[in-house]
């Protein structure tokens, strides 16, 4: 299969269409769930499908080291080829790391506005024209609001999409149907698209259901789910 085969047949297109064509720049996109559900995998999927277009992505980790999730891209990358069977998958991994960057916070200790003037410097001085930023393992649920619209601000001044992966940090947290907790509440009207992932034991599969895109928070089936197996997003 060549790279044009490998875009055009992702199920991730089923994903942007059932978000009327993806969330788009300027954007806040959350995937949230309990934690090991499988967000940093999906994540990953989201940001691999982008870089394998030739556009750039900024992947900003909170907790787990660079390395770590370095490894995260090399295990979802041989999945993905070794189940389509990829022509030139070694030029195309030199493509991921030509169009990537990696970045690691503590959330803890570092304000919201100098990860925002890091990324600034990044782009504008660094070069690096990025397309798409991934905020993994940001505690959304704790932060303050006002942090997170100037992570909005940034994106629509970048002209970015930013997508977050978010679980609740207080362990008595009540979740929805969806795999929503209720303390994301506060933050829906900032957020663009919400989408809550779930394991369901009858299909055997995490289900991801758009909980919120643009105006609508009317929840409704993404078109795809997550293999339990790989945690890639599948049809």
């Amino acid at each position: 299969m060549e790279i044009r085969e490998l875009i055009s047949k992702s199920p991730i297109r089923a994903f942007e269409d059932a978000l009327d064509g993806g969330l788009g720049r300027g954007n806040l996109g959350v995937l949230v769930s309990r934690h090991g559900v499988g967000k940093s995998a999906c994540m990953v999927h989201l940001a691999l499908d982008k870089i394998i277009q030739d556009l750039n992505v900024v992947h900003v980790s909170f907790g787990a080291n660079v390395e770590h999730m370095m490894n995260w891209y090399k295990e979802v990358f041989r999945e993905i080829t070794d189940f389509r069977s990829l022509e030139d998958a070694v030029d195309v991994y030199e493509t991921i790391r030509r169009n990537r960057v990696m970045m690691n916070f503590s959330q803890e200790n570092t304000s919201v506005e100098t990860i925002i003037n890091s990324l600034q410097t990044l782009i504008r001085q660094g070069s690096f024209k990025a397309d798409a930023i991934f905020f993994d393992g940001y505690k959304l649920t704790v932060a303050a609001e006002d942090d997170v619209r100037k992570i909005k601000q940034f994106a629509q001044e970048m002209n970015v999409e930013v997508w977050f992966s978010v679980s609740p940090v207080r362990p008595d947290v009540r979740f929805d149907e969806y795999g929503v907790p209720e303390s994301m509440e506060p933050y829906k009207p900032i957020i663009d698209v919400l989408v809550g992932l779930h394991y369901n034991d009858e299909r055997s599969r995490v289900i991801m259901t758009i909980v919120k895109c643009g105006d609508r928070e009317i929840p409704r089936p993404s078109g795809v789910s997550l293999d339990p197996k790989t945690m890639l997003i599948d049809g």
